[in-house]
């Protein structure tokens, strides 16, 4: 549909208040306080937020079909003292966050905006034939483990017609597949000592110098494509110091759930052979810190023909992926579900962040007939 150039800006300018409000993964609540508040000052009646820190936003519909979620998420990757100065351009906004996940956010009230425009009953809110549930989630990035959005799928479940999950970025991208992730710490303990006095005694640093290269040279398959990442690394006290406490996060990643499990199963073998080397010396222990579950729907399934459909008709090519977000919990699940992107940009997780704004237009449509299109012609909430 085309768009009111209106609603774009409005949705733009509310993206740019949003990233002025920190909300790294964990500390999301003054953020949340702020999209409370906005879908009150807008007028909707039904608005609550869960233990999880989760915001619901309710657009009562008339009943005759089951509720459709549209969720976008709160955090961001940046810490609390980040700079978030923001620019504007005629054909871009810069700023870190802005995309991942502001404009995300911001969408969800576009589309109310939209439908509103387009679906207006006799209360002035939009009219459709069941209930639409707007959802800002907590705990999407790092190590939030997905905690919002598990959080909404456990209360709504195979009662919802689908899932759509909102991203800033990546218009044009539609993510049926969800790539499965498990992170470790990983950490060793030794008794340290003075480098020269106790030279010989066990260092951590060394022994997990020497776990990292063992995990390096495993057996990765590149089909199914398996990936790992050493993404953060600790320890040690001084030069002259012997270590006695070091760790590491790891991140590994598989598009099958099969190949997954054997990776870890490697890892962790690792881990206890090194705990079995070292004795009562040195302790290596693996702790799980984040689990993301795998899962998809066929590129059959009929909320995929719809999304591409909505796509075509505004004048966006489609491809279709497969990717770490929110929707790997409902596709989990067996549940329909899908990510998506409501314009173009570039420069995510970094401070050069930014979107371009000719495209919001087209997305924000897509999103708005999408939502009309899944209630009008329904899901069958099996996999095709």
């Amino acid at each position: 549909m085309a768009l009111d150039a209106a609603i774009v800006e409005r949705v733009l300018n509310l993206a740019g208040e949003i990233q002025q409000i920190p909300a790294p993964t964990f500390e999301e609540q003054l953020r949340a306080e702020f999209i409370h508040r906005y879908f009150s000052d807008i007028g909707v009646k039904e608005v609550s937020s869960d233990e999880t820190g989760n915001v619901y936003a309710l657009i009562k519909g008339r009943g005759e079909k089951p509720p459709l979620v549209v969720s976008a998420h709160l955090d961001t990757v940046f810490p609390r003292n980040t700079d978030l100065t923001i620019s504007r351009t005629l054909e871009k906004i810069n700023g870190p966050g802005i995309g991942d996940n502001s404009l995300g956010l911001a969408g969800l009230f576009g589309l109310y905006w939209a439908l509103m425009e387009t679906k207006g009953g006799q209360s002035g809110l939009p009219s459709l034939p069941g209930d639409l549930w707007l959802i800002a989630n907590v705990g999407e990035e790092g190590l939030g483990n997905l905690k919002g959005m598990k959080a909404l799928v456990d209360r709504f479940g195979d009662k919802a017609l689908a899932y759509i999950v909102l991203e800033g970025m990546s218009l044009g991208q539609i993510y049926h597949r969800g790539l499965g992730v498990r992170r470790y710490r990983i950490s060793v303990r030794t008794k340290g000592g003075h480098s020269w006095v106790d030279f010989g005694n066990p260092s951590a640093i060394h022994e997990l110098a020497e776990l990292v290269v063992k995990i390096k040279h495993l057996d990765f398959p590149s089909e199914p494509r398996t990936t790992f990442n050493m993404g953060v690394i600790s320890g040690g006290t001084s030069v002259n110091t012997i270590a006695s406490e070091a760790s590491l996060q790891l991140d590994l990643r598989s598009v099958n759930t099969q190949a997954l499990d054997e990776i870890t199963k490697q890892v962790e073998k690792l881990v206890d052979l090194a705990n079995q080397k070292g004795g009562k010396a040195i302790q290596v222990e693996a702790v799980v810190i984040g689990d993301r579950p795998a899962g998809g729907i066929s590129e059959k399934h009929p909320l995929i023909k719809l999304a591409v459909e909505c796509h075509s008709a505004n004048g966006i090519g489609v491809k279709l992926n497969i990717g770490s977000t929110d929707a790997n919990v409902p596709l989990s699940r067996d549940l329909p579900a899908i990510c998506m992107g409501l314009t173009t940009g570039g420069g995510s997780h970094t401070i050069g962040e930014y979107i371009h704004i000719k495209p919001l237009a087209q997305g924000l449509g897509i999103l708005t007939d999408l939502v009309q299109a899944v209630f009008q012609k329904g899901i069958n909430r099996y996999h095709s």
